[in-house]
């Protein structure tokens, strides 16, 4: 991991305890509801191919911005990647005047491959995503074999958030909760009033996510949920991907604590550790994995970055036979 200047956007120390973590985060939440100026400006993009909401965060008093979840567009049946999603990232940035200081990734996807590292070549900002990356890069390049020359440390990265790391987006107050489940690197980025939350939660009408990837824990993510619905009834979430539930004709990623608490189908006030995890585990065994997790996962456990090319100047993806 690389050491950084300090700097306004640069991570302070941690808050000591989960409680206190979460403590300082609600604090954070009810100043920012009470202040205006504390509040971020969020631009969404949707890449519909891969159900994905790539969110633009900046402080409009410094135009200071966070690029969270990006998407870089890959063709499966060809290998072949393109920039179009996150040239649209790069184009509303530079209309707006923004200045970015953060490229966050909420998780290792698996769904999409991240385009981090050629909007961090456009754009600038740092690379950062949660410690618990080096338990996916452990699992992982063991599954894909990918030798001894493959970092485990999440050196990568130019940053890895433990949980309680605050940090800033211009002037606006920023912290990182750890909410493993997903998978064990998963981070939500609590900015101002609003949570960016990954793969914890989607829209009520449609649940929560799967636990069921090599690290994962519907225990934990039990855990890591009821964790970010302690936040106020108020605060702001969004939402790494959406599905369109069932009777719902449009996309949505944005949605509320207190939405959540009241409304999800999965996991509402009420529903016990033990109901959501015994659903939890008979739903992902009807599910398939994402039809990118293949290249997905091997670009995203190493910042977004290919594999090293071989001898003849190409890059592989591997393919595991009968072993996911």
């Amino acid at each position: 991991m690389s050491d950084l200047p300090p700097s306004p956007g640069t991570p302070r120390t941690p808050v000591s305890t989960p409680d206190a973590v979460l403590a300082a985060a609600t604090e954070q939440v009810e100043t920012a509801l009470a202040s205006p100026a504390l509040c971020p400006v969020i631009r969404t993009f949707f890449d519909e191919d891969t159900f994905t909401a790539t969110h633009v965060v900046h402080d409009p008093e410094t135009k200071k911005a966070a690029i969270i979840d990006s998407v870089l567009n890959y063709e499966a049946s060809s290998g072949r990647t393109k920039h179009g999603s996150a040239q649209m990232v790069v184009d509303y940035i530079r209309k707006t005047g923004l200045e970015v200081e953060w490229q966050l990734e909420t998780h290792a996807h698996a769904d999409h491959l991240s385009a981090a590292p050629w909007l961090q070549q456009q754009l600038g900002g740092k690379l950062a995503i949660g410690a618990g990356i080096t338990r996916v890069q452990d699992v992982f390049g063991k599954i894909f074999n990918a030798g001894t020359e493959f970092a485990r440390d999440g050196s990568q990265f130019d940053h890895l958030f433990h949980d309680g790391d605050t940090f800033s987006v211009g002037t606006i107050p920023a912290i990182a909760l750890h909410v493993p489940g997903h998978t064990p690197a998963d981070m939500a980025f609590v900015i101002g009033d609003a949570a960016f939350i990954g793969d914890t939660l989607f829209m009520p009408d449609y649940g929560t996510a799967r636990a069921d990837f090599p690290g994962g824990d519907a225990r934990a993510l039990f855990h890591s949920i009821r964790r970010l619905l302690s936040l106020p009834a108020l605060t702001r979430l969004y939402l790494c991907h959406d599905y369109k539930a069932p009777g719902r004709d449009t996309f949505a990623w944005e949605t509320t604590v207190g939405a959540e608490r009241e409304g999800n189908v999965h996991v509402h006030n009420g529903i016990a550790e033990d109901d959501f995890v015994a659903m939890r585990s008979a739903r992902d065994k009807t599910l398939s994995l994402p039809t990118l997790i293949m290249p997905s996962v091997q670009v995203n456990m190493r910042a977004g970055h290919m594999p090293e090319a071989e001898e003849n100047g190409v890059s592989y993806i591997k393919v595991p036979v009968n072993t996911l």
